[in-house]
């Protein structure tokens, strides 16, 4: 990432301070991540960084938004250009592998903030990101249903939890292997078998 230049507009710093702290989650624990930290990365003073955020809970939150604006949006427009309510779940599996092999360090802080013991305002975000994630699972799961090309009896609920399940196991797994681009090669196999579970029969 090359560092910003010295008078980058407030908006611009803002994102540029988030995706300092993206590229820092690949590569390190993100509750080790210290402001300190993220003004090197960014070749400023900590003073500087401050002028934007108060505090390291308001750079966390920006992240949160900037992640759930750009996930939910990579989604959306993959589900607006599939034929049909499987192409588009297809779809948005795919898209969220992609996204999550562009920004290795989004899992990362996800599951991160998600552990927390305290009800933070990152954390918040991150729990609506899921929520909203899976409502838009429910619609497509749905309309699946109703079109015939999944089967009518299929337990929806049951359904968006193993979707997004099934996204993080194979995170979990590539983490553990120390190689986030494996999802890729794995990301077709696993929906398939997912799909086998969903589809009509009929």
């Amino acid at each position: 990432m090359s560092l910003p230049k010295k008078n980058l507009p407030a908006e611009k710093r803002r994102v540029v301070t988030v995706e300092a702290v993206v590229k820092l989650a690949a590569e390190q624990n993100p509750t080790d991540i210290t402001t300190a930290a993220i003004a090197k990365c960014m070749g400023l003073t900590q003073g500087a960084l401050f002028r934007h955020f108060p505090n390291k809970e308001a750079i966390l939150q920006a992240v949160m938004e900037w992640v759930a604006a750009r996930l939910l949006a990579r989604i959306d427009k993959a589900v607006q250009l599939a034929f049909s309510p499987l192409a588009a779940l297809e779809a948005m599996f795919m898209a969220h592998v992609g996204f999550v092999v562009e920004h290795p360090g989004v899992p990362r802080i996800l599951f991160g903030e998600l552990q927390r013991a305290e009800q933070t305002t990152p954390k918040r975000l991150a729990q609506t990101l899921i929520q909203n994630y899976g409502e838009r699972l429910q619609r497509l799961i749905e309309e699946g249903k109703e079109c015939g090309e999944l089967d009518a009896g299929l337990d929806t609920e049951a359904a968006v939890t193993l979707f997004i399940g099934t996204i993080q196991g194979l995170v979990m797994q590539s983490l553990l292997a120390g190689d986030l681009g494996c999802i890729r090669h794995d990301a077709p196999r696993v929906f398939a078998i997912y799909l086998r579970g969903i589809r009509s029969t009929q």
